[in-house]
């Protein structure tokens, strides 16, 4: 169990997932509908790690149906979801459906026969206990932008008027960190409440949607925002999942900053190198002499993004502020790395090599903006 006061959440536990989608169809578009779902339910039946799924329709509004599935535990469900094989599976359902909404959770505890399951029933995929949060939601999107143009784009980026913070009652925006490395932009987002509810606001503000079309011209993939269907594909592209966070239950030191690490995998390694990462700051938030107080690890396919709140500058412990601490963890950390990507090659058990990769993954920052209270 994680000590009192520490905040610690993580898709790396090894409990099931339960996945709730919320639809509501548009009048007569029920037969189309459920095709598409039949096809689907081919399709994600050999996806792995894919359990089982049902489709409910609603008692009192026909229009509304849920889709629940459950998987062996998020990873694998993540690695579905952001896939272009999903985007393209979905695709039928798009001129079916009015408005979703995807809901995912493990399971905490479970019914067997009467009985609920122990405490301790880790090995049946049920989480131990329960996570320690803050009502906050972290996610992030990702894009490239066309080489030579990321000097304008960062202009751009930094320039626009922040939205409205209060969403709603229970809805509120914290913070957005805004990092580049190369021509590859990241955008992280908190969240106090509803997450789904927050993005939406966000994207119908003047000044964003027109910071939005602004940088239309210089991205790499295509999009129309007043197409639905493009919006949909780019923005589901562009997600950069949220896959643990953790914060030292140590008082925030004074004057901690924000820095955002990229770490590109080898082919195939992302999610191992993320769960690498994040078991690094688990134990990196035990440590009271850490200058890491919190980290947020972003993971899709082989791009893994690490936001990390330090004390001083990240060269005075280039070991610690790259998650690397502990005896051979360099060691695991270079075999997962695709370390050519961003310039470092060789072994990361040198002094100049491990500083030469932190200089190659510090993130460029462009804007970091906290909601008054």
């Amino acid at each position: 169990m994680a000590p009192s006061g520490r905040i610690s959440q993580s898709v790396f536990d090894g409990s099931r997932l339960r996945v709730i989608l919320l639809l509501d169809l548009y009048e007569g578009a029920q037969q189309q509908f459920l095709d598409a779902y039949e096809l689907m339910c081919k399709q994600v039946a050999s996806v792995p790690g894919h359990i089982s799924d049902q489709l409910c329709q609603s008692i009192e509004n026909p229009s509304q149906w849920l889709i629940t599935s459950e998987w062996e535990s998020a990873p694998p469900f993540l690695a579905w979801v952001n896939s272009e094989e999903h985007v393209e599976t979905v695709k039928p359902m798009h001129s079916c459906v009015r408005d979703t909404r995807s809901m995912r959770y493990s399971i905490l505890r479970e019914t067997n026969a009467g009985q609920p399951t122990s405490r301790a029933a880790s090995s049946a995929g049920v989480q131990v206990e329960p996570r320690v949060g803050e009502n906050v939601a972290r996610h992030a999107l990702t894009f490239t932008v066309k080489p030579g143009s990321e000097s304008k784009v960062a202009e751009i980026l930094a320039g626009y008027e922040s939205p409205q913070a209060q969403v709603d009652e229970t809805t509120r925006l914290r913070r957005t960190s805004l990092f580049m490395h190369g021509n590859r932009v990241v955008r992280a987002v908190e969240v106090e409440g509803d997450l789904l509810v927050a993005l939406r606001h966000v994207a119908r503000q003047p000044q964003v949607r027109a910071v939005e079309e602004a940088i239309n011209p210089y991205l790499e993939q295509d999009r129309d925002l007043t197409d639905p269907e493009s919006a949909r594909v780019f923005f589901t592209r562009a997600a950069l999942p949220a896959v643990h966070h953790v914060v030292s239950d140590q008082p925030a030191p004074a004057g901690l900053r924000r820095h955002a690490l990229y770490y590109p995998a080898k082919e195939g390694q992302g999610a191992a190198l993320a769960r690498l990462l994040s078991h690094q700051d688990r134990t990196a938030a035990d440590d009271p002499d850490s200058p890491v107080h919190s980290s947020t690890v972003f993971q899709r396919d082989d791009i893994v993004v690490r936001l990390v709140d330090v004390t001083g500058d990240l060269d005075l412990d280039p070991v610690a502020s790259l998650g690397l601490k502990g005896p051979g963890k360099a060691a695991e950390l270079e075999r997962l790395l695709d370390g050519a990507a961003i310039g470092v090659e060789g072994s990361l058990k040198t002094e100049r090599n491990i500083n030469r990769l932190l200089s190659h993954a510090d993130m460029l920052p462009v804007t970091d903006r906290s909601a008054h209270s």
